[in-house]
């Protein structure tokens, strides 16, 4: 401001602005100074409000600063300006008076500041910083994958190695042998080759080849007796109840210069514990394959998938899915366990109405053969047998069941979903040679086949992809996209109408292909109804893709359904390229593959099966698998439970008529021998998937 502008203004007119004008004594002060009044305002307009006020020195001045201080000024109508930077401390500096100006409706809105107003926020207004993005690192989560895999399937894994296999083997062994050396002294007997001053000798060596027998098997023996503790009856239980017996049944024959039945238990013993090493083999292959995995996919299943059907699906799996069931008793083992218990007590029932009959003694032997025959000898392996030879197969793929519930949940009637990713998988399909025909230029031919291409998907779409880039070409919408069942897809490129598909496609349109053509797979392209290209593809045969796809069809209740809108995967393909009949695969309309791809599990749906390598055939085993396992426990179990039933029925039959000599030991140890053969060959039905 100048000189004139500052004598417009009076004593009195700054008083009535402030409403408190300074006494006598601080205008002699100021004058002393060589300061006047007017002077003293003027820099209260010339300094920025913005800037904090430093601390008045402690001089001659400071009575001035405290008079601006000690008396705030009340706010006017005035503009004011808000030092922002300040809002944390609740600090606000007043601009100085300038010209009134009209007010906007939010200031007339607006109430007015007063000297105690405080600012909304009390943290100061910074700049903004986006928040860091969630970064995904793969490596954390296959950290925290081996770390479930280390306290779960690789601590068992280790517990079972510390137990090892060479002590049941070696029981094995022994008790084979045991089995042999009573065998033969059965038959010497049997033949009249043993004298009679030495059958009391040869009673003592069968008693004493048991009791070997007995002693190679105790853990089962025990085992089997402490399962009545739990509740449990089992076949191991049977076989303590069955060796009491037999020991009874020997004591007498010491007196009675008879031999005893002891082969045929030591080869029941012999039977047990080779179950109980196939069951640790099994356990031990499976702990294997899930502690070695670096992922893990499963295959669950969707209720009414497709016309009504169930669905198996893969999803991501996680390692409680197989610990969680592992371990789980099937509905055989207890129906096993009822009949275990059953038998006991009909064997019992037999031996006690024999001794009111017919004495003691011939009650004793009777109850004896009876438990011996209500158990043929293969009924230990019936179910541990066939899940040896199925996880010998799938240890080889990287796949484990989840269990028994796994089982029977993969058994049901259900459809199985197959892409183009699990018959052709990407690298696969290669382009053989190309050639033109017609006037159209080769990159526009190029470019309108990869735009039908790109809307179809499938196995194709990739190498065509990277043909178009690799030329530069154009990339071009396609417009009434169709769709034919006999190996094509058309629609409208560039104001042109285009057809893609295989030669008998393209001559099913209407579209003249010479005749010396002869490509297996090729891909024809027409431009309105002239051809002009046709692209020669190859695609390699996968050996993963080969035997899923086989195994698949190879069940009545189980049907591959093809989800892929690849026109190149017909029916005809299908055959030729794997040699399996098509009426067992599933292919749907076009529509209803892209519904069935758009459908997935409900959340927390059970996992039945586990696949830690890639490739159809590791989930194509683990379904067709269950169900050959399914089949061959219940016909063993089935076989065996009426084999055990006849046995019993006969023992009493000859208790009733007395006859003693046809319950010696080789017709036992015959007995047992007939069943061995059908129990085997049913336990080999897993190994022909």
């Amino acid at each position: 401001m100048d000189e004139k502008e500052l004598q417009e203004f009076s004593l009195e007119d700054i008083m009535n602005e402030f409403h408190d004008a300074p006494n006598e004594e601080e205008l002699k002060a100021l004058a002393e100074e060589g300061i006047s009044f007017d002077d003293a305002e003027e820099p209260a307009e010339e300094t920025p409000v913005t800037e904090a006020p430093e601390e008045p020195a402690a001089t001659e001045e400071a009575p001035a600063q405290e008079v601006a201080e000690e008396e705030p000024q009340p706010v006017t109508g005035d503009t004011v300006r808000i030092d922002t930077t300040q809002f944390g401390k609740g600090e606000v500096h007043n601009a100085a008076p300038v010209e009134e100006a009209e007010a906007t409706p939010a200031q007339e809105a607006a109430e007015p500041f007063s000297e105690n107003w405080e600012p909304e926020y009390e943290d100061p207004i910074a700049e903004y910083v986006p928040p860091r993005p969630i970064l995904f690192h793969p490596r954390s989560k296959l950290k925290e994958l081996k770390s479930k895999l280390v306290a779960g399937p690789e601590k068992i894994y280790y517990k079972l190695m510390e137990k090892g296999l060479g002590k049941l083997q070696v029981a094995i062994f022994f008790s084979v042998l045991t089995v042999l050396v009573s065998v033969i002294l059965t038959a010497m007997h049997a033949l009249g080759l043993v004298q009679d001053d030495r059958v009391r000798f040869m009673v003592f060596g069968q008693l004493l080849a048991m009791l070997i027998c007995a002693l190679l098997g105790s853990n089962q023996l025990i085992a089997g007796f402490l399962d009545l503790f739990r509740k449990r009856f089992t076949l191991n239980t049977l076989l303590v109840f069955t060796f009491i017996l037999c020991c009874a049944d020997g004591i007498l024959c010491l007196s009675e210069q008879r031999i005893p039945c002891c082969a045929a238990f030591g080869l029941q013993v012999v039977m047990a514990l080779w179950s109980t090493y196939q069951k640790r083999n099994t356990l031990m292959g499976q702990m294997d394959t899930m502690r070695k995995a670096t992922n893990l996919n499963g295959v669950a299943a969707v209720e009414n998938y497709y016309e009504e059907t169930t669905g198996l699906l893969r999803t991501e799996a996680e390692v409680e899915d197989f610990m969680d069931a592992y371990d789980k008793p099937s509905k055989l083992d207890k129906v096993l366990s009822l009949y275990a218990l059953i038998a006991l007590f009909a064997s019992v029932v037999a031996g006690v109405v024999m001794g009111v009959l017919h004495g003691v003694s011939l009650g004793v032997q009777v109850a004896a053969v009876s438990s011996l025959a209500a158990m043929p000898a293969t009924m230990f392996v019936a179910m541990s047998r066939p899940a040896a030879v199925l996880e010998k197969r799938l240890h080889g793929l990287g796949a484990v069941i989840c269990g028994w519930p796994g089982v029977e949940a993969l058994s049901e009637k259900a459809v199985f979903p197959v892409s183009h990713e699990d018959l052709c998988p990407t690298g696969t399909v290669k382009l053989n040679g190309v050639k033109f025909y017609g006037e159209w230029e080769s990159d526009e031919v190029i470019a309108y086949c990869a735009a039908l291409v790109g809307v179809s998907g499938g196995a194709l779409k990739p190498l065509f992809d990277h043909l178009l880039d690799s030329r530069n070409g154009i990339h071009y919408e396609v417009a009434n996209y169709n769709t034919y069942a006999t190996g094509g897809i058309g629609g409208e490129v560039n104001a042109e109408p285009v057809l893609v598909g295989t030669l008998p496609f393209l001559k099913s349109m209407g579209v003249e292909v010479p005749e010396s053509l002869k490509v297996n797979h090729a891909v024809g392209v027409s431009i309105d109804g002239e051809l002009a290209g046709l692209f020669a593809i190859t695609y390699d045969k996968i050996r993963s893709a080969a035997a899923g796809i086989t195994t698949l069809c190879g069940y009545s209740r189980l049907k591959p359904i093809l989800t892929t809108t690849d026109f190149m995967l017909t029916d005809e393909f299908i055959k030729n390229k794997f040699g399996v009949n098509p009426k067992k695969i599933v292919f749907p309309e076009n529509d209803a593959r892209l519904a069935l791809q758009q459908k997935q599990l409900d959340e927390g749906a059970c996992v039945h099966a586990i696949s830690t390598a890639n490739g159809l055939a590791s989930y194509a085993y683990c379904v067709t698998g269950a169900r050959a396992l399914k089949t061959a426990c219940t016909l063993g179990v089935l076989m065996h439970i009426i084999g055990g039933a006849l046995g019993i029925a006969m023992m009493v039959v000859l208790g009733v008529l007395g006859a003693r000599e046809l319950m010696n030991p080789v017709n036992m140890f015959l007995y047992e021998l007939v069943w061995l053969v059908p129990g085997l060959l049913i336990t080999e039905w897993t190994r022909s998937l």
